[in-house]
């Protein structure tokens, strides 16, 4: 490390030059992350999950590799026949548009007052064409609507435009604000004007290539989500600043005993630079271990922002370097540079643990495990949000204009599929005795399909006397022809029963509502297998081959059912591959025992915390699916960031002072640097927690940044150095310290006896 110090040193002003041609040719040639997220998270289920068996079983509803959307227009009173004119002359605008498969009318309401249609889109929610799509049909619904009639684009594609708008516009003040938090508190510690800008610079920089880096690997197959934008954001500023802290208040402290500034850089990049890069490597590999899941959203979040840590810690190790060296002790003006006693609060803290570490570890170990209690009262609620786009936004105008005049299953439907050996159009029978059966499951509160549309029932011999006449309703122009046998009502009734039998006549759709509630709560994620189960004794019962529940409830169960599987598999991966690591880097067998134990615990409190403020206070049904596995992953590779700076530190003073004396000069010197870079990095993801566009983003935030916290100012500040104490030498079993730290003499005035 001294040695890649020397060689920055004297090539800093090259190495500052590579690193903004880099950045600058990586925004320019590179995508962003934004355009690449992709908002519907149901689509990272494996395949063999119920959720995409039933998506396979609607493919002839919605083909592959298209996504639909649902345009309701409304009227002051009943729509007139001109009103249906100039809708069904706006339904052929929008088909005529290029990113357009089709658009289908799906029927008036029963007040007469509202219409709409399906449309299927050529473009996927990650599409970069996705926004512009749904701004060109909003702006043709604009155009070509007389007064009177008001437009709405709803549905899948506009409802993750509008959220991915809304997530845009949360991620910018999220970045922006964790910039300035970050800032007033460097600003803080190093009392100085270039200090903060050389530590906060490099984290930044990084940031703003990283994107447009992981935007490439995304073009590529690389799956991102609304929660990689962010963690990348909070990540790499949180992070990234804290590297940078560690190298400055090294490269003062060493100023301070009196080296000048390159002997000063070289020694802090000897000891400091070690730490950070086994402190990145932990990150880096607790994130690759994501790859391994079987949820899309994990195996493509830790890539993705292990590709940013490593970025940031190669900044670290090179442009922080460089930056130092052209501004030399100028970095710390105009605060005095002078060298501090043992003093002050961190010693007495000190003292008070090395004195009584046994008492210390025990209320640690209660407080903790106490907290921890909390966690078990755990439970998921899926997706723990909505899915009718953010408030104002046109996609939750458009459903709420759906609930105003449609059933109640029309808007945001549990729907049920149904597939026969042949058309039903033969026999329509099946289908009734289907939707009957289906509706007296006491699993759902109301059941809409071909035979009750838009809440008015027609009856078998109607719909098989218009195919007779007319044909498969999905094949009918939008326009009547003039010698049509049918009135124009009849006409416009049966095409819109398209939206529930496929084209070949063998599938069966229909709209659900279920009684434990509405898709989002955790009442009906937990009803999801009730609900398939029910389904299927339908399926058996009126002689249907196959079946398939979708939506966003059964959706939410898969998820978490996936989501739960994956952390009882990879956390001992984690777990193991990090304590492999600290081993490798303590040169111990015992020091990674204890310090993956109080992470874990710390976990377990954070947990704790997180379902006494959101569960139990804020009265929500449950903690959103990734809380859990994101935060054991966030706690343990960040909280193992400083088990390695202080176990490092510790391991460096034990060569030369008995172990007390080591732990207090190691807490006396590394106690400013642990408390301000935990204190930067929890308010780094509480700033998330508390600008993000989603539940999902804020609860992780906030369950984040108080396990930061807890890590900070009780494991490491109270249980490490307690346990450090009370193992004594065998912190270092089976390396040579292990032998030589009994033998180092006791310097006059240490407090306790060195073992």
């Amino acid at each position: 490390m001294a040695g890649l110090a020397r060689v920055v040193i004297r090539f800093r002003y090259v190495v500052i030059a590579g690193w903004l041609i880099a950045a600058a040719l990586c925004v320019l040639l590179l995508p962003s992350l934004a355009d690449s997220v992709n908002t519907d998270q149901s689509t990272f289920l494996p395949a063999s999950t119920p959720t995409q068996h039933a998506l396979v079983l609607a493919a002839p509803f919605q083909p592959a590799g298209t996504t639909t959307g649902t345009l309701v227009v409304v009227g002051k009173s009943k729509l007139s026949s001109s009103d249906q004119s100039d809708i069904t002359s706006l339904e052929a605008k929008i088909a005529m548009d290029a990113h357009v498969m089709s658009v289908s009318a799906q029927g008036l309401s029963t007040d007469g007052k509202a219409d709409k249609a399906g449309v299927v889109f050529t473009v996927t929610t990650s599409s970069p064409d996705a926004s512009s799509t749904v701004a060109a049909v909003r702006s043709t619904i604009s155009a070509h609507l007389p007064s009177g009639l008001r437009g709405y684009l709803t549905g899948q594609l506009p409802t993750a435009v509008d959220n991915q708008n809304s997530q845009a516009s949360a991620q910018k003040l999220t970045s922006e604000l964790s910039i300035l938090v970050i800032l007033v508190m460097l600003i803080i510690v190093f009392r100085a004007v270039l200090a903060p800008l050389v530590t906060l610079g490099p984290a930044v920089l990084v940031l703003q290539t990283s994107e447009h880096v992981i935007g490439g690997l995304a073009e590529h197959g690389l799956q991102v989500s609304t929660i990689t934008e962010t963690m990348l954001v909070v990540l790499l500023l949180g992070a990234g600043t804290d590297y940078g802290l560690f190298l400055l208040l090294r490269v003062r402290e060493e100023l301070a005993r009196g080296a000048e500034p390159r002997p000063a850089i070289e020694r802090a990049a000897r000891y400091v630079g070690e730490s950070i890069t086994s402190s990145g490597g932990t990150v880096i590999i607790a994130l690759l271990c994501l790859a391994l899941a079987s949820f899309g959203l994990y195996s493509g979040l830790g890539p993705a922002l292990a590709v940013g840590v490593a970025m940031m810690l190669l900044a670290a190790l090179t442009l922080t370097p460089a930056l130092l060296a052209v501004f030399g002790r100028a970095v710390f003006w105009p605060a005095p540079i002078r060298h501090t006693q043992r003093e002050g609060l961190w010693a007495r803290l000190t003292d008070q643990v090395i004195g009584h570490p046994v008492v210390t570890l025990v209320l640690g170990v209660v407080f903790l495990g106490g907290l921890a209690l909390a966690a078990t009262t755990y439970t998921s609620s899926g997706f723990g949000g909505t899915s009718t786009g953010p408030p104002g936004s046109g996609s939750a105008a458009g459903t709420a204009a759906i609930n105003a005049h449609y059933p109640a299953a029309v808007a945001n439907p549990t729907v049920v599929l149904l597939v026969y050996k042949s058309s039903v159009w033969s026999d329509l029978t099946p289908v009734q005795k289907a939707e009957n059966d289906l509706a007296k499951k006491p699993e759902f509160a109301s059941v809409n399909g071909l035979l009750n549309p838009n809440g008015t029932a027609v009856s078998t011999q109607q719909l098989e006397g218009l195919y007779q006449q007319l044909g498969p309703p999905g094949k009918l122009p939008a326009t009547q022809p003039a010698n049509s046998p049918v009135s124009p009502q009849q006409y416009a009734a049966y095409r819109a029963t398209a939206q529930f039998v496929s084209p070949n006549g063998k599938t069966v759709q229909f709209y659900t509502t279920l009684k434990a509630g509405a898709p989002t709560t955790t009442a009906a994620l937990n009803a999801t297998p009730a609900v398939r189960d029910a389904v299927t004794s339908v399926q058996h019962a009126v002689g249907a081959v196959d079946n398939g529940v979708n939506g966003l409830a059964p959706a939410s169960y898969d998820v978490s059912t996936v989501s739960q599987s994956d952390l009882k598999e990879i956390v001992p991966i984690v777990a193991a591959l990090l304590a492999l690591l600290l081993g490798l880097v303590l040169r111990s067998v015992i020091a990674p025992l204890y310090l993956v134990a109080t992470v874990v615990l710390s976990y377990f409190a954070a947990l704790g915390i997180a379902v006494l403020i959101f569960q139990d206070a804020a009265g929500d049904g449950g903690l959103d699916f990734v809380l859990p596995f994101l935060l054991f992953v966030f706690l343990m590779a960040l909280g193992e960031d400083y088990n390695i700076l202080v176990m490092s530190r510790i391991r460096e003073e034990a060569h030369k002072a008995p172990l007390r004396q080591a732990v207090a000069d190691a807490m006396h010197h590394t106690g400013t640097t642990v408390t301000s870079a935990g204190l930067i990095l929890a308010a780094t993801f509480g700033v998330a927690g508390l600008t993000g566009a989603t539940t999902q983003i804020k609860e992780l935030g906030t369950a984040i940044a108080l396990g930061v916290l807890l890590d900070t100012f009780f494991v490491r500040t109270l249980l490490v150095p307690a346990i450090v104490v009370l193992c004594g030498r065998y912190n270092w079993w089976p390396s040579k310290l292990a032998r030589a730290t009994s033998q180092v003499p006791v310097p006059a005035g240490v407090h306790g006896r060195a073992r």
